[in-house]
């Protein structure tokens, strides 16, 4: 009986483990990967997003431009997990991108930073990974993450007040999609939709005068909802100016 019930205690478990390795492999999309080349390793500041100097060093970055995970602009800004499949060369964790522009490559998902790209090997082993130019990948999507900061709304250089308004949305944690961006009219007392201009950058002829709200509608495997940020961009904005929100996560 104790032996029947030792025998039955170690299949449960053996069940339970192969299920979760199961499913932790599961998440993971099988893809290729190839790198840009950079003077300093970084992002590019003329990435499709419209990040600029942002897109350049955001998560160390460790970015990447994709195609078919652009979604229009919508994937600006998501993050993935992403890891090759050469043994003994590529690590186990591989590296976790912010993707940042669109690009297309040889059946390639990603197209990583020189720096993302070198991460994917074992450290010090990366020398050996670059020969292979474009190597077979898996991917997943999961949260990002910036400790210490607020999700902020940044008026675009293309901006011109007080008649013209392009904005953009940096450090958007959590693993959420945004989708549409409004601007509240005091004076109609309702929220006025601003158009996606390109990548993530969201613009609207003849803004709301005073301090502006706004919110962001954000889409993901929870559904969607409405994030909403009051009097966050001063009434006299500037053109290239970062401001700060409350939000810490899209989530």
């Amino acid at each position: 009986m104790g032996l029947a019930a030792k025998s039955y205690s170690s299949l449960l478990c053996m069940l339970v483990l192969l299920t979760t390795i199961c499913y932790s492999q599961s998440n993971y999309v099988s893809s290729r990967a190839t790198f840009y080349q950079s003077p300093d390793n970084l992002g590019t500041p003329t990435g499709a997003c419209g990040y600029g100097e942002f897109g350049r060093k955001v998560n160390g970055a460790n970015v990447a431009g994709v195609s078919m995970l652009y979604r229009n602009g919508s994937g600006c800004g998501a993050c993935y997990q992403v890891r090759c499949k050469i043994p003994k060369i590529c690590s186990d964790d591989g590296v976790k991108v912010v993707i940042t522009d669109y690009e297309e490559g040889d059946r390639t998902d990603f197209i990583l930073s020189t720096r993302a790209y070198a991460k994917l090997a074992v450290p010090n082993i990366a020398s050996k990974l670059f020969p292979f130019g474009v190597v077979d990948v898996e991917y997943q999507r999961i949260p990002c993450r910036y400790p210490g900061y607020n999700l902020k709304i940044k008026v675009h250089e293309y901006s011109k007040f007080p008649g013209y308004l392009a904005v953009l949305l940096l450090y958007q944690a959590g693993i959420y999609d945004i989708t549409a961006v409004e601007v509240w009219q005091e004076d109609d007392q309702e929220w006025k939709s601003m158009r996606r201009a390109f990548g993530t950058v969201w613009d609207l002829a003849g803004p709301p005068s005073g301090p502006l709200s706004f919110r962001a509608q954000v889409s993901g495997s929870g559904g969607r909802k409405w994030v909403q940020m009051t009097d966050v961009v001063p009434s006299e904005w500037k053109a290239g100016v970062v401001y700060d929100t409350p939000i810490d996560q899209l989530s």
